[in-house]
C-alpha cells in the first residue's frame, strides 16, 4: 500500500507540473509555436499555419484533460467515494484520447524529422487507442486487476510528448546530434519506453485488485 501511495504522489506531481507547463507554453508563452515550428525543415506538405495551430490547441487541451482525468481515476479515495464519477470520468478519458489521436493524425505528416517520424506517430496513434479499448473491455467483464493494468499501460502514453522531448534534448544538447535526427529517435525511443515502463510498474505494485492510491 505504501508503495502505491508513493507512486501515486509522484505521478500526481509529474502530471500536474506537466499540465501546467503544457498550458503555459502553448497558450501563453509561445501561442504561435514559433520555437517548435522553427525546427521543422524540408516539409513535403505545405503547412497551413492557422489550421495547424488550431488543431494543435485542441490537441494540447485534450491531452491535458486526458492526463488529468486519468490521474483522478487512479485515486482509490475518489473511487470509493463515487464509483459513478469514476465511470463517467473514465469515459472522459477515453473520448479525450480519441481527440488527441485524431489531431495527432492530422499533425503527423508535418512532424519534425519527416516521414520516418510521421510513421512513428501513426504507430502511437494505433497503439494507444488499442490499449485503452483493452482497458475498457476488461472493466466491462469486471476484471478489475486486468483493467487497472491496461489503464496503467494506457496512461503511460499521456507522457508521449514529454518523453519525446526529454530524449530529443538529451541527444541534441547532451551529445550534439542533429535536432531532426534526435527528434526521430525520440519518437521511437518513447514508444519503447512507454511500453516497458508500465510493465515495471505493474510488477512493482503487484497483482492486488486495489487501485494505486
Amino acid at each position: 500500500m505504501k508503495k502505491r501511495r508513493t507512486l501515486f504522489r509522484l505521478l500526481a506531481c509529474i502530471s500536474i507540473l506537466f499540465i501546467f507547463y503544457a498550458l503555459m507554453k502553448n497558450y501563453v508563452i509561445d501561442p504561435g509555436a514559433a520555437g517548435f515550428l522553427s525546427r521543422k525543415t524540408g516539409l513535403k506538405r505545405e503547412l497551413n499555419l492557422p489550421v495547424w495551430l488550431n488543431v494543435m490547441y485542441i490537441h494540447v487541451a485534450f491531452a491535458c484533460i486526458a492526463m488529468a482525468s486519468g490521474l483522478l481515476n487512479f485515486s482509490n479515495r475518489i473511487f470509493e467515494k463515487s464509483r459513478r464519477f469514476h465511470r463517467i470520468n473514465g469515459y472522459v478519458y477515453v473520448v479525450s484520447i480519441l481527440v488527441v489521436v485524431l489531431t495527432s493524425g492530422y499533425m503527423a505528416p508535418y512532424a519534425t524529422g519527416g516521414r520516418i517520424s510521421s510513421i512513428g506517430f501513426n504507430v502511437i496513434n494505433m497503439i494507444w487507442p488499442f490499449i485503452t479499448i483493452m482497458a475498457l473491455v476488461q472493466i466491462k467483464k469486471k476484471r478489475m486487476v486486468r483493467h487497472r493494468n491496461w489503464m496503467i499501460r494506457s496512461y503511460a502514453f499521456c507522457f508521449t510528448n514529454m518523453m519525446i522531448h526529454l530524449i530529443t534534448s538529451l541527444l541534441h544538447q547532451g551529445f550534439g546530434l542533429v535536432y531532426a535526427a534526435s527528434y526521430t529517435i525520440g519518437v521511437y525511443g518513447s514508444i519503447v519506453l512507454l511500453l516497458a515502463i508500465p510493465e515495471i510498474i505493474i510488477r512493482t505494485i503487484g497483482q492486488s485488485g486495489e487501485k494505486i492510491a
